[in-house]
């Protein structure tokens, strides 16, 4: 859950005022009306036909407002709530910019994230908690800062705590709250339990900062288990005193631990140590309990000691299986696997709406991805990708449809599909497989949530888990007399991944404190243990002859497919589960904290109670234009190259189609000031944007033009700056490749007014008053996804073009074109990449030039000559990838390379005079730059902070002039 992904971001965009363009948000389509029920502390938008999810919705966040904020001692304000019912993503964030949260209303069919938990309850949960979080920090300095500048100023100590408390905390609350949650579900703490039992206990910079090569569970896990062993030994209201402590004192880097030293006795380090002590003796002391099931794993070709992962196994002969890598060096493809230790790639997939499912048969696999509105970011279908192994051939069975799980027939002619509407109803389709026409709806009048359907044998019969009130069960449905048999029990189960085969049904389970494969006699009912693995078993797949079982292993070095033999007689019998009641209860590392932890008894009663019964609020409209203007951030702010201390406000509604901003602009360099107002509405097809700027500049030139230059000569002067204008993004994007392009037309009118130097550059207005001028835009990229172990598109293109010219009249005219394009190739190395750029630029020799539209060699002053054209070769590769950690300052993560050679030649047609000033001719001057160097940068982390940031420098040596040149280099400052 995307809980603060783009805090910073927003927060940083407010600070560069004097943008001509605001960011580009994630709107819905314009058609879509809105609708709001006001609560006592809530407000929940949600668009038309949503009504009765979103009753639901706002009771539960009503009633979940009081045990949900009590462990940390704080009653956050009102909020507004949207739910998001357009995109296929299940996800949910809070922001402070502006103040609010979503809900992506489609429930995953990752069963490690949703467990038996209803999504919606998960969500009012888990993201209100982050909403108690934020307010925690309106207390002494924070409420100052709040009062200075709005939601930026709360940010700044919401920063001293660092993101493993917040989700970890969050996490927590989720588990402790309800019967289902994170902390109950083994798939969770998966990597952090594989790591500790096989000796890699990993040192708290990388914890915190991730690696290259190795699997570093993320700020979710790792702050589970913080925030919970501090619960078990300090109380569960310590973090509620540690924060306490941390926003009375002064703000500096490490306030947060000292804050934590200060109630526990433990600084952050020691905490974190003390932690993965106790895991380990946990964790090991359940191994030693386990018979383990012997299996054979496949062979693999992966980088060496680089975390990577083969899933989702599929036999398609006795020896060979289909499944799907990925990992750190590898985006997700897939590959098939044999016992002569070779591993071929099959296909390449693009952007997966992955529902820890595959489905192939010996001649076809389907999966979903997702498939992206042209225009509309928040309106994400999933699409029904089909390939034949035999030709290669891929079908695009699907367009804009809500598809989160499919799976063949045996047969090729049938594929059953999980659909959740619009309107938060999950149906069970028979689609087509030739074309992916409809061909059955099967009733579904309890709206149950399905998991992984499987067709049985017999092309007619599906298995499914089912899930319904906090319990899943495994059903039998009919697909000819939409006939449902429940085949256990419903319990609080988290079961998953049903695979028929016979009389059984193999299934997912983790009854036994370890996620383990289980099977269930279709005629008996009887339940078996199939496996028995040290750390997990998932995903059954039956091979062919019925006499081998493959599923998915999990060790530290990422997930492997192994396989034993198919014996029943083997399997261990397990008594039924009682109905209602979670049969076993495995590790539970939040111990007695259910009944400790102020407000999760209530919280548990709460939330098992499905239909809340409660009177419905009444909806109102909510129109974008009157509810344009949300001011969210206000007061001083300093601009990203500290030259430039604004005041202003900032404001973005709830729909995120209208931003404003306005203030005043203080330049300490030139010590002037201007004001300035933005607009960007988003709401239509095309953005339209607005700016004006009014202020003063001022200015000093050598009017002589000799050596020594004694005339230099200072002015100050006004000017009034508007531009208008319109920009249309639009995705493409339908496969590994992102595909994006721009086209955008913009008026822009700058008039000066007091310049009383007698001389003017070119390329500003000065004494001619005032330019009109027309600037059109297009841009194209398709670049190849990337892994994280990429330092570039290893195959992609982009283009972009731009023309200028001055139509109105006036005394500065001017035109310009220009095109510039980029190939990128792979390197010699797996993630080395070569970038090829060229560009040509042409303007003409009016009374006035603009800014270049191509690049420039770098080094090298910019010339502005008649036509430009320019090329440059650029070879990017990572040097070495380590886990360096200098103190509890910084922590070096990769060291990274690239080597280039720019290029330039200019083209100017001169005027010749005789010694009386008169017109003697034109002649033609050419000249040509080039340089090249290296770039050298360091990927790290600062202060225990989980954003990396990549610095380094720059040596360029010119070519043409015989220099040497070293520059510092800002790559990526983590917005």
């Amino acid at each position: 859950m995307r809980t603060r992904l783009f805090t910073l971001l927003f927060a940083f965009n407010t600070l560069l005022v004097t943008a001509q363009t605001l960011p580009i948000l994630n709107q819905n389509p314009t058609r879509l009306k809105w609708y709001r029920l006001t609560t006592p502390h809530f407000r929940v938008l949600y668009p038309m036909g949503f009504d009765s999810t979103a009753q639901r919705t706002a009771q539960r966040l009503e009633s979940l407002y009081e045990p949900v904020s009590a462990s940390l001692g704080r009653k956050p304000r009102p909020i507004s709530v949207l739910l998001q019912n357009q995109t296929t993503s299940s996800n949910g964030f809070v922001t402070l910019y502006p103040r609010r949260s979503e809900f992506f209303a489609i429930p995953p069919q990752d069963p490690g994230l949703l467990g038996t938990f209803d999504w919606l309850d998960l969500l009012a949960v888990h993201e209100f908690r982050h909403v108690v979080q934020n307010d925690k920090a309106l207390q002494h300095y924070g409420r100052v800062l709040y009062t200075l500048l709005g939601n930026t100023g709360l940010y700044f100590p919401l920063l001293t705590v660092p993101d493993w408390f917040a989700e970890g905390d969050a996490v927590s609350t989720e588990t402790l709250l309800s019967r289902s949650g994170r902390g109950r579900i083994p798939n969770f703490d998966l990597g952090m339990r594989a790591n500790l039992l096989a000796g890699r206990r990993f040192s708290y910079p990388k914890a915190v900062g991730g690696s290259y090569r190795d699997n570093v569970p993320d700020h979710y896990v790792l702050g589970y288990f913080l925030t919970t062993y501090l619960k078990q030994t300090n109380g569960p209201d310590v973090w509620s005193r540690i924060l306490d402590r941390n926003y009375r004192r002064f703000p500096w880097p490490f306030a947060f631990s000292a804050s934590i030293r200060e109630e526990t006795g433990l600084r952050t380090e020691a905490l974190y140590q003390k932690t993965m002590d106790d895991l380990t003796e946990t964790w090991q002391k359940q191994q030693q309990q386990l018979s383990i099931t012997p299996a054979t794993t496949f062979p693999v070709k992966g980088e060496r000691n680089v975390f990577t992962n083969y899933q989702h196994p599929q036999f398609l002969t006795d020896s060979t299986v289909l499944c799907v890598k990925s990992g750190l060096g590898d985006t997700p493809r897939l590959v098939l696997l044999n016992r002569q230790e070779t591993e071929e790639k099959v296909f390449v997939q693009g952007f997966p709406n992955d529902p820890d499912l595959l489905s192939a048969t010996p001649q076809k696999v389907c999966w979903i991805e997702y498939g992206y509105d042209p225009r509309w970011r928040q309106r994400i279908y999933s699409n029904i990708r089909l390939l034949d192994l035999a030709t290669g051939q891929l079908t695009r069975l699907t367009h804009r449809t809500r598809y989160t799980a499919a799976a063949l027939s045996p047969d090729n002619q049938k594929l059953i599909v999980v659909e959740t509407t619009d309107q938060a109803r999950t149906r069970l389709l028979v689609l087509d497989a030739r074309t992916g026409a409809i061909l059955k709806t099967l009733a579904n009048p309890d709206n149950e949530f399905y998991l992984h359907p499987r067709w049985q044998a017999d092309n007619r019969t599906i298995v499914a888990v089912a899930l319904k009130g906090g319990q899943k069960t495994i059903q039998l449905l009919d697909t000819g007399t939409g006939l449902r048999t429940d085949l256990l029990p419903r319990a609080n189960e988290n079961l998953s991944h049903p695979q028929p085969w016979g009389n059984y049904v193999l299934y997912n389970s983790p009854r036994s404190g370890i996620d383990n494969i289980y099977a269930v006699n279709v005629q008996t009912r009887q339940i078996y243990q199939v496996t028995s693995r040290p750390l997990a078993a998932y995903h059954a797949a039956v091979s062919p002859s019925a006499t081998r079982l493959a599923f998915e292993d999990f060790a530290a070095t990422g997930y492997r497919i192994a396989d034993m033999p198919l014996t029943p007689a083997n399997w261990q019998p397990v008594e039924p589960n009682p109905a209602g009641r979670q049969p076993v209860q495995p590790v539970r590392y939040f111990g007695s904290l259910p009944q400790l932890e102020a407000g999760a008894v209530l919280g548990r009663r709460i939330l098992a109670d499905s239909l809340p019964a409660a009177r419905p609020y009444t909806p109102t409209r909510y129109r974008r234009f009157t509810n344009a203007i949300n001011i969210y951030s206000w007061g001083p702010t300093i601009s990203s190259t500290g030259q430039a201390l604004s005041v202003g406000i900032a404001s973005q509604d709830l729909l995120s189609t209208t931003q404003i901003s306005v203030g005043y602009t203080y330049n300490q360099a030139e010590r002037t000031g201007n004001a300035y107002s933005l607009l960007s509405y988003q709401g239509l097809y095309p953005i339209i944007d607005l700016s004006f700027q009014r202020g003063n500049r001022n200015s000093s030139v050598y009017i002589d033009r000799v050596f020594p230059a004694d005339s230099l000569r200072s002015d100050r002067w006004q000017y009034n700056q508007l531009t208008a204008g319109v920009r249309l993004p639009v995705n493409f994007t339908q496969s590994k490749y992102a595909q994006s392009a721009s086209v955008s037309g913009y008026y822009n009118y700058l008039s000066v007014s007091g310049y009383d130097l007698p001389i003017r550059s070119l390329s500003e207005v000065g004494s001619a008053g005032a330019l009109s001028a027309m600037t059109y835009g297009f841009s194209y990229q398709r670049l190849l996804r990337q892994s994280k172990r990429d330092v570039g598109p290893r195959w992609g293109q982009s283009l972009s073009a731009t023309y200028r010219n001055t139509p109105f009249g006036g005394a500065l005219q001017a035109e310009q074109w220009g095109i510039q394009g980029n190939l990128f190739f792979p390197g010699l190395a797996k993630h080395h990449s070569l970038r090829l750029r060229a560009g040509y630029q042409e303007q003409s020799r009016g009374t006035y030039r603009f800014q270049p539209v191509v690049f420039y060699p770098r080094g090298q002053p910019y010339v502005s000559d008649d036509q430009i054209t320019v090329g440059s070769a650029e070879y990017r590769f990572p040097v070495a990838d380590m886990h360096w950690a200098l103190g509890r300052w910084l922590y070096i993560q990769r060291i990274k390379a690239a080597g280039f050679y720019d290029y330039a030649q200019g083209k100017s047609t001169l005027q010749v005079l005789d010694v009386y000033g008169r017109l003697r001719g034109y002649q033609d001057r050419t000249r040509s730059y080039q340089t090249a160097g290296l770039d050298v940068s360091f990927v790290f982390n600062a202060l225990r902070v989980r954003t990396p940031l990549e610095l380094g420098a720059r040596s360029i040596y010119n070519l043409t002039t015989g220099q040497w040149l070293v520059q510092p280099l800002i790559i990526d400052i983590g917005f």
